[in-house]
């Protein structure tokens, strides 16, 4: 090796805790990084097409195969640091001036941090579920250490904590199935026949291909409203991100149905009483109402 080579590698550029940081030894680690980096990626790969060729869920695959990637990633981090020159010592004290951090502002980020690896290794919430967190309906994009990504029906990506994830109500539709009930309510006027009227819905039911024939549809007479009698089609699908093609889908077949069966859906009335006045009264109420 050259002079000129070996001292630009020998050159010390600061010192950290008594360990002195070189050239060569920055270039070391961070050859060390980009190494650990490459293999993880490589390594999930593979974890995840092995685990395919198992039969293992997609959302298995997914969770162990970024598993593999953070560990390796990790132990790359920790020989980068051991090339920098650091001793074990220093990195306890570090760890202690983090935990101070930590509890001081950072109690977020590690909440989120511990729920991350939680989400990984249990999998309430897998890749590729479609639930319900928040009132936001969507579609399992990624799941990090910090934060979850969540794509909704309008192809917009939400970022969710991973700690909302494990402490607030969720609803998953795709565990333990896909499969999920929906109601489509209808308003018949009073005086038809109900029986008609229900021998129709359940008609337009099992006309439709994606309404599923067990569990079989449902028609109930749910209550007797101001202006109509309230009437309700319980029918249960295959995937349940498809309520809202599929529910409008049926209110169509519903009013084709009704309109041809000459069953009526009536809408909202009210009936509206005018009481006379005398004409003193009025002129009264005008000259009370004028601004001086």
């Amino acid at each position: 090796m050259e002079p000129d080579l070996r001292s630009l590698l020998e050159r010390k550029l600061l010192t950290v805790a008594g360990s002195t940081i070189t050239v060569g030894a920055l270039l070391i680690a961070a050859a060390i990084l980009v190494g650990a980096f490459l293999m993880a990626n490589v390594l999930g790969f593979s974890t995840r097409r092995l685990l395919r060729g198992r039969g293992a869920s997609q959302g298995a695959q997914f969770a162990f195969s970024k598993i593999v990637r953070y560990a390796i990633f990790l132990f790359g981090f920790v020989l980068a640091i051991n090339a920098l020159g650091f001793e074990l010592s220093t990195l306890l004290a570090a760890s202690a001036v983090l935990a101070v951090g930590i509890g001081f502002g950072l109690q977020n980020i590690a909440q989120n941090f511990i729920s991350g690896i939680i989400l990984l290794i249990e999998q309430p919430v897998r890749h590729g579920d479609f639930i319900k967190v928040g009132g936001v309906l969507g579609t399992v994009e990624d799941i990090g250490l910090r934060a979850t990504h969540i794509i909704t029906r309008d192809q917009v990506t939400i970022i969710v904590p991973n700690s909302q994830l494990i402490s607030a109500e969720v609803v998953n539709h795709s565990r333990p199935t896909t499969n999920l009930r929906v109601r489509i309510g209808v308003g018949i006027a009073y005086g038809t026949d109900t029986d008609r009227a229900a021998q129709v819905l359940m008609r337009v039911a099992d006309e439709c291909e994606r309404v599923m024939k067990k569990p079989p549809p449902e028609v109930r007479f749910e209550e007797f409203s101001e202006s109509a009698m309230s009437f309700a089609l319980y029918i249960w699908i295959e995937q349940a991100r498809e309520d809202l093609r599929i529910g409008s889908e049926l209110r169509f077949a519903i009013d084709k149905a009704f309109r041809e069966a000459g069953i009526e859906i009536p809408v909202p009335q009210r009936d509206l009483h005018v009481r006379s006045m005398p004409g003193d009264a009025w002129v009264g109420r005008e000259r009370h109402s004028k601004v001086p």
